[in-house]
C-alpha cells in the first residue's frame, strides 16, 4: 500500500494546482487520474483565455496545462495517469490501472501495453477534483454513431487530431457550443448550424460573432428533433419552439450532415463524493447535485475536499482558485501550513469574488453562499 500525505482524484486544473498547493507545503503528494495525459479540459483549450493577466488572460488553455505540469513534476508530485479510481473512503483509495503511462519532460505518452493493475492508497487527506459531466439530450435516433458531446468532439480534434465529421450540426449556443463550432471550422469541418432552444445566444457575443462571420447560421427558438440515418448519422431534422418549449408543426428543417454535436450544459461529476459518502444539495445554478461543503472547500466527510466543477460549474480561473483553496485547506490540516497562508486565502478569497462579481455570475455567487452556509454546520470543525 501506498502511504502519502495528500492524494488529488483529477489531473485537470484544480487537481494540479490543488497538488502543487500541498507539495510546496510538505506534503507527499499522489495526483490519479484515469486519462493519459494531464490537463483536463485545458489541454482541449486550444484559444486564449479572457479576463486578467492575473487569471492567465492571453494565454491559451493547452500552454497553462503544460506549466502546471511542469510543476507538479518539479515539485515531486507522482502523478497516476491511465489510473481510475473504483472505490473510496476516508483516507483511502483504491485505483487500478488500465494502461501504462509515460511520462517526459514534454507531455506524457501512453501506450496501451501493459498488465492491468490495483493499488490501494492510503491518504491522509483527499481532494476530489472529479471535474464535470456533458449533459445529454434525448431526441429520436440520439443513439446513433455520429451523435456525441461537442466536449467529446473538442477533445478529437484538438488532443487526438482526428476530425469527428465531415459537416456538423451543433445544438446549443453557450460558450462550449460557440467556441468548438470555431474549432471544427478550423480543424476543416463545415458546420451547417447552430441551433439553440432559447430566444437568444446563451454565450458571449464575441464568440457567437466569430462563426457569424464565417457563415454559419445560429437559429434560436430551434431544436433538433431526429437524427437520421441506420448505422450512422446521415441527416438531422431541426424544428422551432413554441412559447411552451414545443416543436412547431410544420416547421421542420432537414440538415445533410453526418454529425451532430450536443452543448446543452455541464453537470458535476460526483460519483466519486457520493460513493465516499459525501452529503449532496441540488442546485440548478451550479449545474445539479453538488457536495455540500464548507469555506475551506471540506465536505460533510472529514478530510475530504472539493474544488472546481465538482462542486458547482463554472470557468476554469475559478477552478484554478478553488484548487489552491483546496490544497492549501488540506495542507494546514495536516500542520503543514506556511507563513503567509492567511493573507493567500484572503487574496484567493478576493480574486473568487472578482470573478463571481457582475449581474451575469451573480447567480453563482450566491448560490456558492449558500452552499457553503450550509456547509459551515453540516462540515466537520477542525
Amino acid at each position: 500500500m501506498r502511504a502519502i500525505d495528500l492524494a488529488v482524484v483529477g489531473a485537470g486544473p484544480a487537481g494540479l494546482v490543488a497538488a502543487i498547493e500541498g507539495a510546496k507545503r510538505g506534503c507527499s503528494t499522489v495526483v490519479v487520474d484515469r486519462n493519459p495525459k494531464p490537463g483536463g479540459q485545458l489541454i482541449k483549450q486550444i484559444h486564449k483565455f479572457f479576463g486578467s493577466r492575473e487569471h492567465q488572460a492571453g494565454t491559451r488553455g493547452v500552454d497553462i496545462a503544460q506549466r502546471l505540469f511542469r510543476e507538479a513534476q518539479a515539485l515531486g508530485v507522482t502523478l497516476m495517469l491511465g489510473w481510475d479510481v473504483y472505490d473510496i473512503r476516508p483516507g483511502r483509495l483504491e485505483v487500478v490501472r488500465t494502461s501504462f503511462v509515460e511520462l517526459t519532460s514534454d507531455r506524457p505518452a501512453a501506450s496501451l501495453h501493459g498488465a492491468t493493475k490495483t493499488e490501494s492508497i492510503s491518504s491522509a487527506k483527499i481532494v476530489l477534483a472529479t471535474g464535470a459531466e456533458e449533459n445529454a439530450i434525448h431526441f429520436d435516433g440520439w443513439t446513433l454513431p455520429g451523435v456525441m458531446g461537442a466536449g467529446a468532439a473538442q477533445t478529437m480534434i484538438n488532443v487526438w487530431r482526428v476530425l469527428p465529421g465531415n459537416r456538423v450540426l451543433m445544438v446549443g449556443s453557450g460558450n462550449v457550443g460557440l467556441i468548438v463550432t470555431y474549432q471544427l471550422l478550423q480543424a476543416g469541418a463545415d458546420v451547417a448550424a447552430i441551433v439553440e432552444a432559447a430566444s437568444k445566444i446563451g454565450g458571449y457575443g464575441v464568440h457567437a460573432a466569430k462563426v457569424r462571420r464565417a457563415g454559419v447560421p445560429i437559429l434560436t427558438t430551434h431544436t433538433v428533433v431526429e437524427a437520421r440515418g441506420d448505422s450512422r448519422v446521415t441527416g438531422a431534422v431541426v424544428a422551432q419552439l413554441d412559447a411552451s418549449w414545443n416543436p412547431v408543426p410544420g416547421s421542420e428543417k432537414t440538415f445533410d450532415v453526418d454529425t451532430i454535436c450536443v452543448a446543452t450544459g455541464l453537470r458535476p461529476n460526483t460519483r466519486l463524493a457520493s460513493l465516499a459518502g459525501c452529503q449532496l444539495t441540488n442546485s440548478s445554478v451550479l449545474g445539479g447535485w453538488v457536495p455540500i461543503h464548507n469555506n475551506q472547500l471540506e465536505t460533510t466527510v472529514p478530510g475530504i475536499y472539493v474544488a472546481g466543477d465538482v462542486s458547482g460549474i463554472e470557468e476554469a480561473s475559478t477552478a484554478l482558485e478553488e484548487g489552491r483553496l483546496a490544497g492549501i485547506s488540506a495542507a494546514s490540516s495536516l500542520g503543514k501550513s506556511s507563513a503567509c497562508d492567511e493573507e493567500e486565502i484572503r487574496t484567493i478569497d478576493e480574486r473568487l469574488r472578482s470573478l463571481r462579481g457582475g449581474p451575469f455570475c451573480q447567480p453563482i455567487q450566491d448560490a456558492k453562499q449558500e452552499l457553503v452556509r450550509i456547509g459551515e454546520s453540516a462540515c466537520p470543525k477542525e
